[in-house]
């Protein structure tokens, strides 16, 4: 129903704007060159690797290292557990099968932005970027970030959100600004990070490379921990795979025990899993950067998720080997691989597995930092967001661009939540993440939809690569993430609902930026 309604409001607008943008640097999909190659100022610097290096090093953060006890508590059972990485890797890859046909017809700086824009409307593609900007790349980023600060900590127990430089000054009741020296961790890895992308595409794919295959090998290091720790410690989850124990129910009286109880704990156990598999498109963005990206980026999106969707079901058999269900289920602070290496070797378990956390963080800041610029320059070009972010520096990368982006990143690791009945301070950007989990879902939707409509609407246009299974994977994903969001709104409406609300500030701001655009401001 919601999806139905948010594809009204953009096809509202598709008949007046889809080709009719004025001044606007947009070019239609017929216009692509064969390399994918305009006059952005962009350097294709990009080969196959690189690539699958962005795919999978914006993939790995902290998440998968954390979300799995939350699953656990949802689902309670390790059988459903491992079930639950399972459809989300089978989501994924069909999600990324159908992004590799967009991906090699319309090869250009922005990725989902312009997807969303010739399929629908530039509104459409607009309030998807609108969203990546002021939650979903910069939130991520932020969180990351801190998380980084957090594992650091482990190391340096100096570093701490609790240790002030400044002390939260409250903006509201509910609001806060702080600098706790675990604050400036992060904002100073961001800061790191963007002006050592804004230097060259050369030095950020070699930071990209170099960390995200570090974290490949921590990620096969945790497996060979669960292996190890298996033959010594032995667990019994595997006898008893499917009974649900321990859990969480998602509503009063709704509990994985039953057939309905267990769907829905399935599906709002994906938010946890998707999270942490998500940022897979990133790719896409930065396609304008790409060599030869008609075959490569369809092929690293391919590549990339399935080596990390592997991973990450892998990983969890490795908890499951090692950790009773409860132990997974309640492992301090959710940190499951953690407990799980601690378990093993507890002398350095922690701090081990503090140092692959932290390799794996810089290198997600590092890819999620380097392809969102691309889809803010994209849209500034498009006459949708500051001027400014449309120049490319002298590095022939979006310098600007780069830079509102580590701002705004920055400014959301500072803000804090305040609970008055418990004096406790939180995360915005967690908060924010937690809204737009569904509104994220909702834009895959929207762009596996868009292969449908492109289909029918331009038939001739050049497609190398046609999606895998057309047209019943991309359909078979379009039903599943549509049953997901719908449960999402059923039962999680307090995160659910703000997220929608998120989206569609967008709907004046886009307005505002199409008459800045007309009159040249901004």
């Amino acid at each position: 129903m919601l999806s139905s309604i948010h594809k009204s409001v953009c096809a509202a607008f598709a008949g007046t704007m889809e080709h009719s943008r004025g001044d606007m640097s947009a070019e239609p999909v017929s216009a692509i060159s064969p390399a994918g190659a305009s006059s952005t100022g962009l350097q294709q610097s990009l080969g196959l690797f690189d690539s699958t290096m962005i795919v999978a090093g914006s993939m790995i953060g902290t998440g998968i290292f954390i979300v799995s006890a939350d699953m656990a508590r949802q689902v309670g059972s390790v059988g459903w557990l491992l079930g639950s990485w399972v459809i989300t890797g089978l989501l994924t890859i069909a999600a990324a099968l159908a992004y590799g046909e967009l991906a090699a017809m319309m090869p250009r700086a922005g990725g989902q932005y312009v997807y969303l824009r010739e399929a629908w409307s530039p509104l459409c593609g607009f309030l998807y970027g609108w969203t990546l900007f002021m939650v979903i790349q910069t939130g991520t980023v932020a969180a990351v970030g801190v998380g980084f600060a957090r594992y650091l900590g482990i190391l340096w127990p100096r570093i701490s959100e609790s240790a002030y430089i400044i002390p939260p000054i409250h903006v509201t009741s509910r609001y806060a600004v702080s600098l706790s020296n675990a604050q400036l961790v992060g904002v100073s890895i961001i800061a790191l990070l963007t002006w050592s992308n804004a230097r060259g595409i050369n030095y950020g794919k070699l930071i990209q490379n170099t960390f995200t295959s570090a974290k490949l090998f921590a990620l096969l290091g945790v497996m060979v921990v669960g292996i190890i720790g298996w033959s010594a410690l032995g667990s019994s989850n595997f006898t008893n795979l499917w009974t649900p124990h321990g859990f969480t129910p998602v509503a009063p009286g709704l509990t994985p025990e039953t057939l309905l109880g267990l769907i829905v704990a399935l599906c709002v156990a994906q938010v946890g899993s998707l999270f942490a598999a998500d940022a897979w498109n990133n790719i896409t963005f930065t396609a304008g950067e790409v060599k030869n990206p008609r075959r490569n980026v369809p092929l690293s999106l391919a590549l990339g998720v399935f080596i990390v969707i592997g991973l990450y079901i892998c990983a969890n058999v490795a908890y499951a080997a090692v950790l009773p269900l409860d132990k997974i289920q309640h492992a301090p602070s959710d940190r499951v691989a953690g407990a799980m290496l601690q378990a093993v070797f507890p002398a350095v378990g922690a701090q081990l597995m503090a140092i692959a956390i932290m390799i794996s963080a810089f290198g997600c800041i590092n890819g999620m930092l380097m392809s969102g610029a691309r889809a803010y320059f994209a849209m500034a070009r498009d006459g949708l967001f500051f001027r400014r972010a449309a120049s490319v520096n002298r590095a022939h990368v979006p310098g600007w661009s780069l830079a509102m982006q580590g701002a705004w990143a920055g400014f959301l690791v500072l803000v804090r939540t305040y609970d008055p009945a418990t004096g406790a301070f939180g995360n915005l950007f967690s908060n924010l993440l937690d809204y737009v989990v569904s509104a994220a879902l909702l834009f895959y939707i929207l762009t596996i939809a868009g292969v449908f409509r492109l289909r029918r609407l331009r038939p001739d246009a050049e497609r190398p690569y046609r999606a895998w299974g057309y047209p019943v994977v991309p359909a078979i994903y379009i039903l599943s993430a549509a049953i997901i969001l719908a449960v999402l709104f059923l039962y999680r409406p307090a995160t659910t609902f703000p997220g929608l609300v998120i989206v569609l500030i967008g709907v004046p701001i886009y307005f505002a930026f199409r008459r800045s655009a007309a009159g040249k401001t901004f």
